[in-house]
Order: C-alpha cells, then structure tokens, then sequence
C-alpha cells in the first residue's frame, strides 16, 4: 500500500500531540509493510532529527549531533525546487519516505510560545514577566498568496494574521498567516505530486491544516482521500468557533471518502456538528511506544522540598485542555493538605490568565510553571509527578495522559476525553468539578495502596494500547477504500 501522508507537524517540530500521534503511527505503519510519502512544511535534515535522513542538495548528512544548528539556519538551505525524496535513517522508517516543503507556518494550536532562556520551574510573578516581554514585541506574519488550483474550495476571509512569535528554541519555528500558509502548503504539495498517481493508492491527510492539500491531492491524482481527526475546532474553541476554520474542516470531512476519528467522543463531535453519517467515521485509538524508559535524574528546584508530593499538569494553557479548573482545584487540595506542589508544564494563550488566577488564591508559592517542555525534559518532570491531571474541558484523546501511565505516574482524567475510554484504571471526573478533582489528588497522594493499584492495573492496560493495534486498523480501511487493483 503506497500513502501520500499529509502531516502539519513531526518531531522535532511540534506544538502539540499531533507530532507524537504522526510519529507513532508512521512508523508502525512502516511495519506492516505500507510505502508512505510523508510531507512536512518545513525542511528538515539529519542535523535537526536523528531518526530519518532527510536528503537534499544543500542539507546533506553530515554526522554532526542533533541540534548543532538551529532549525532556522537548517531550513533557510532549503528551497522548494531543492527538495528530493529522503531516505530512512533506521528501520523504525525502512517504509517511510521523507518530502519536505519550507511552507512558512505558524503554530497550528497556540498564539504564544516560551522563551528558550525561561527557567523550569518558575513562580507566577516570574513567568509573568517573561510572558509580557514576549508580547510587547509580536507583530502579525505576512499573509501568503496562491494561485487558484484545481481541487481548491473556498473558505470565508481570515481574520487579522495569526500572530506568532518567532524565537530560537520554541517548539514549532513557524510563522505567518496560518490560513493562507495552509493554502501556500496545498499549492506546493500539489506540485510535489504532480502526475505522480502511479506512485501512490491514497491519500491521508492530518487535521483540517492539512484538509486543502489532501483535497487537492485527491482530486488531482485520482485518488480516495483519507482525513485523520486529532481534534476539531469544537474542541479548541468550544462554542466560540472561528468560522474560517470550521469550513475547512467541514470541507475536508464532506470531500473525504473516510474519516479517522481517534475516539467515540471525536465521532460524536464529527457525526453531530459536521454533518457526517455515521459510517463514514471510522475510531482508531491512538498509542504509545511501550518500550522501556529510562530513569533520568530530576533535580528538584529549591522551591519544592524533598517531602512534597507532586501534581503534575502537562498540555497546552489553552481553554481546551481546563488549566483553570487545575488551579482551583490546587486551591481546594491546599485547604486539606500542605506539603504538596503543583507544576503546570507548557504554554498557551490562557498562560497570563492562569498565572493571575494562581496569585488571586494567593497559592503563587504553590504553583510552579515551567513553559513548554520537550524531549527529555518531558520525561523527567512525569518521574517527579506523584499524580498526573488531565481536566481537559473536550479531549479527542490524551497522548499525554497513556505517557504518564508509561512513566508510572497515577492519573486523573476529564471524562470528556478519548483515553477516559480505553483506561478503566484511571479516576476519571468532570472537567467542572474542581471539588471532585481535589478529592482525587487527595485520595492518590495520601493512600500510597491506591497509587499503586492504580499505576498497576493502568499499566496492563497500556500494553493493549499500541501504535502497531492502530497502524492495523487503518490498513484494513486502506484496503477496504482503495480499488481492487491497488497493490500491498
């Protein structure tokens, strides 16, 4: 089965679980033997990711460690013209091919991003200078402009540019118009494929950023089209939708000839706000690499002692994933108990809101930020954590919850959320419900016999919940969806 795989983002470059989710799922599908073309926006080479060889004229290997030079200075050896098919690095992707396009783009999921000098951990007041600095400075990206094309739909204006801020070491070095950058990657991905449907039997395309570029694709070549919902703009946005975004979505969902969804709650959302029947939609979970980790050292900051218990909040501070409900249920904990901390790892428009609310309740000692955290760093503060709260207000799924899980930490979970269910062995509560919540961080962190049935049982579970389960799935829909003479 030959893929054209449409994806916004992949490691390094990320700002959310749809990197994670891209990597996981390519890889296994590399396993059952499936040839995927998998195009990015942005240029990338082996000196930036250690997992693929990505080849072009001008970004060849050169076995300098990773991070040697700056995704900037990598990308800026790129040009569209220049782009040649890559070559897997490692086995993990002997099926999986590499095409990139240095479309500018702006972080798909979140309007801020951390400073690379912001400490780990810090109090409300610090983080709260560091955030103003960082946008007394943003000015919006310069919109792109394409040629219509066929294939193309369309879409109700933009609003006012995205705005983003462009700094060494965020997670996602993208800027721009995010609506037309999403436009300008469907033009070059369409042109990346140009007369090329004799190399592919489908088309995947990844979140509504991607919808364009897979509809082109489909249409121009011939092709059934796959879109792959990781969320919707229900989920980020609640009921204040940005209208621009849900007609790509809609678009993308009536033009497909199949939908993934990655839970029950997902399909839902599709079948009820989009207008989809109910067959169209297909659930397939998403998983995690159940390899073994690593123990990694952790250093405390003096701001926590040795005798604290940790509640750990990790996800965008965004009104999707319930920061707030976070911070007022830490308020409630802290009338119970007193030697435990609070730590909120990432970054959102909601940060200088949630960083007021925590010195309102005068818990500003308690509640420690950390900014967005990534590669190993993500995995030291999980081993700090005594307890893991995902009170997302509509959770598609919950990468980060099973990473918990891998990681051996306890966790609680909005009952709004596609991992609420798959893991029967988590506490699981409305996202509104902050008595509830404190209850919960109550209960694990003072009963060391419930911790450990819950990391137990949870633990068993995730074996079940693999990357490979998922890749399986969506073979059996490929095959299903492709024409009889498309060949394995």
């Amino acid at each position: 089965m030959r893929v054209l795989m449409l994806g916004w983002e992949f490691p390094p470059f990320i700002a959310g679980g749809l990197g994670t989710a891209c990597h996981g799922l390519t890889k296994a599908l590399g396993h059952c033997g499936a040839q995927i073309t998998f195009v990015l926006p942005k240029a990338i080479d082996s000196e930036i990711t250690s997992h693929v060889n990505l080849l072009a004229p001008q970004a060849k290997p050169t076995g300098s460690p990773p991070g040697k030079r700056s995704a900037e200075e990598v990308a800026a050896t790129f040009t569209y013209e220049q782009l040649a098919p890559s070559e897997p690095a490692t086995e993990d992707f002997s099926h999986v091919t590499f095409q990139a396009i240095p479309a500018k783009v702006p972080a798909p999921y979140q309007q801020s991003k951390p400073s690379a000098s912001s400490s780990f951990f810090a109090p409300p007041t610090e983080m709260a200078k560091q955030y103003d600095k960082r946008h007394s400075t943003k000015t919006a990206g310069e919109a792109i402009r394409t040629s219509p094309r066929p294939g193309f739909v369309s879409y109700p204006d933009s609003p006012t540019s995205h705005a983003v801020s462009h700094e060494p070491g965020s997670e996602v070095e993208y800027d721009g118009d995010i609506y037309a950058a999403a436009k300008r990657y469907a033009a070059l991905a369409l042109d990346l494929c140009s007369g090329g449907k004799k190399d592919y039997d489908i088309v995947h395309a990844h979140d509504w950023l991607t919808f364009p570029a897979g509809i082109a694709a489909s249409h121009a070549l011939g092709l059934p089209l796959i879109v792959h919902v990781h969320s919707t703009e229900f989920d980020r946005a609640g009921e204040d939708i940005n209208q621009a975004i849900y007609a790509i979505e809609k678009e993308g969902m009536q033009a497909a000839t199949a939908i993934v969804a990655v839970s029950h709650l997902t399909k839902s959302i599709i079948c009820n706000r989009y207008d989809v029947p109910s067959d169209k939609v297909h659930v397939v979970y998403n998983g995690i690499d159940n390899g073994i980790t690593t123990p990694l050292q952790a250093v405390r900051p003096r701001t926590i002692d040795k005798d604290d218990k940790i509640a750990l909040f990790l996800g965008r501070i965004t009104h999707q994933k319930g920061p707030e409900y976070f911070v007022e249920a830490a308020k409630k904990v802290l009338e119970k108990i007193d030697n435990i901390k609070f730590i909120m790892a990432g970054s959102g428009d909601k940060t200088r809101e949630i960083i007021e609310l925590a010195a309102k309740h005068g818990i500003g000692n308690k509640v420690l930020f950390t900014g967005f955290l990534r590669g190993n760093d993500v995995q030291r503060v999980f081993q700090m954590a005594d307890v893991y709260v995902m009170p997302s207000v509509s959770e598609p799924f919950g990468i980060a919850a099973l990473e918990a899980i891998r990681q051996d930490v306890p966790v609680i979970v909005s009952k709004t959320s596609g991992v609420a269910e798959v893991v029967r062995h988590a506490l699981k509560v409305d996202f509104w419900d902050t008595h509830a919540i404190a209850d919960r961080i109550v209960n694990v962190v003072i009963r060391p016999p419930l911790a450990a049935e819950l990391r137990k049982q949870a633990d068993l579970e995730l074996r079940k919940l693999t990357w490979d389960g998922a890749a399986i799935k969506c073979m059996e829909l490929y095959n299903h969806i492709t024409p009889t003479h498309a060949h394995n």
